[in-house]
């Protein structure tokens, strides 16, 4: 059966709302997407509610006319300008002998228990990167395996909850609900990365209009992320001041001029900043020379980021570069001089059923991502900004209300797609029978501490246990 979802990319100059349809095989259709200038926004996130929604419902009204379907609930992504990232660590004993999800979900939420994670921060993901089984480390995926322990090291992904709570304010003032949040360099690695760039390790960095955000990928995980406050308009506004000429014709010159290949010594007219009647002629050579300088720099704070990171010989697959800044003529050539002679490939969205033409550039990415986000394109195991376990075998289901952080430890988790076996078995019991409480194998509904009907008590002692207190 297909469903419908909803992806919203807040970004710092543009916000995209794409509705695809999603088949049962995970394969995703888009049918509408609407574009529209963030307003309210400053560095990806919410400075201003009403100016904000206005921008997430104009682009929301141009996705469901093209798509012909008015859908109330939507995948949102968040900036990562306000987050911060820890490294925890989880253990838990396997009763069984065999990991089955239960144990994975309970060894996760361990983890998230044992962070240390500030009053004012909520968990956007907790993502593991390592595995342990016993006493074997890096284990790919410990499903079904035999093992009388379980670890796992996870890299939690927090925000500020005042950050997240105005983005869902500003999203549901546009008409929808919130359903899940994904950081945008998450959503964009989803996008532009192939299963051997998340095997041998690489570092995606979207770089936007006023952002950038580095998500670092090592065996199929995410192990580190940066947010950096540089993009493609900090070298709009500086030819507007070495030019003296008004933004809108300084991005002008930018989006026709812009190169990093030598320059030429031709001349261009254009207009004075505050008297736009006169014009002064401009050398090309100066124009490069602005736009070298401001591109040098920001590969530079990248370079610095990897180095910072610790990760750098994790990076087989070296860097891929992907966001509107990635159009400049000559990037791949100057990122590979300054990033060490790392490999760098510039990237758009991969290919997906119905991706309209507009939706192909890179400056789409973290919108395509959120969509393969959302028909399971995640990493093979999560827990996600409503503290629900995700996994990608997992199948469209409705979850419980996610529970509060002091209780994960205590409390089971909650129920997962059952092998139809299983289904069929629990359908064949005969009604006569009382059902038997839950087997080690099978998923059982979080805080179910509910007694046998064995261990409770009849009538009657019921019946004299008040009496006694009573009297």
């Amino acid at each position: 059966m297909k469903r419908t979802v909803l992806a919203i990319d807040i970004g710092s100059t543009k916000v995209c709302a794409i509705i695809a349809e999603i088949d049962e095989d995970n394969s995703a259709q888009i049918i509408g997407a609407g574009i529209s200038k963030a307003q309210g926004l400053r560095k990806g996130s919410i400075t201003n509610i009403e100016l904000a929604s206005k921008s997430i419902k104009s682009a929301l009204n141009d996705a469901r006319r093209v798509a012909g379907t008015d859908i109330k609930t939507a995948i949102v992504t968040i900036s990562g300008a306000y987050t911060k990232s820890i490294n925890s660590s989880g253990i838990v004993n396997v009763p069984n002998k065999e990991i089955t999800l239960k144990e994975i979900n309970r060894v996760m939420h361990t983890s998230l228990y044992n962070a240390n994670i500030p009053n004012e921060f909520e968990v956007l993901h907790a993502l593991p990167y390592n595995f342990k089984v016993d006493d074997q480390d890096f284990i790919e995926d410990p499903l079904g395996m035999n093992a009388s322990r379980l670890e796992v090291e996870t890299h939690i992904i927090t925000t500020q909850k005042s950050n997240l709570n105005n983005l869902r304010k500003a999203v549901k003032a546009a008409g929808v609900d919130v359903e899940s949040v994904v950081l945008s360099g998450y959503a964009s690695a989803i996008a532009v990365l192939n299963l051997d760039e998340k095997e041998l390790g690489a570092a995606v960095v979207d770089m936007g209009g006023n952002t950038s955000n580095i998500v670092i990928h090592s065996g199929h995980a995410i192990r580190y992320n940066d947010f950096l406050g540089v993009g493609s308009n900090h070298i709009t506004n500086d030819l507007s001041m070495a030019l003296h000429t008004p933004l809108q014709t300084a991005d002008n010159v930018k989006m026709n001029y812009g190169s990093l290949y030598a320059p030429s010594n031709d001349l261009i007219e254009l207009p004075v900043i505050g008297d736009e009647t006169s014009t002064h002629e401009v050398s090309l050579e100066v124009v490069h020379n602005v736009i070298y300088a401001r591109v040098e720099e920001t590969l530079m704070i990248i370079a610095q980021s990897i180095e910072k990171s610790g990760l750098k010989d994790h990076m087989g697959a070296g860097i891929v570069l992907t966001g509107g800044f990635t159009k400049i003529e000559g990037l791949r050539e100057l990122a590979v001089a300054i990033l060490d002679n790392m490999p760098v490939r510039l990237a758009k969205p991969s290919d997906m059923g119905g991706l309209f033409d507009t939706l192909r550039d890179p400056s789409y990415s973290g919108a395509v991502g959120l969509i393969k986000y959302s028909a399971g394109g995640y990493t093979p195991y999560e827990i996600d900004v409503n503290k629900r376990m995700r996994h990608a075998s997992e199948e469209a289901i409705h979850y419980e209300a996610p529970v509060m952080e002091e209780e994960m430890v205590d409390l089971e988790p909650t129920p997962f797609p059952k092998p139809s076996s299983t289904a069929t078995q629990k359908n064949s019991v005969p009604k006569s029978e009382p059902t038997q409480r839950s087997e080690p194998s099978k998923m059982v509904n979080i805080g179910s501490n509910s007694h046998s009907k064995d261990e409770e008590p009849n009538p009657i002692s019921k019946f004299w246990n008040w009496a006694t207190q009573l009297f």
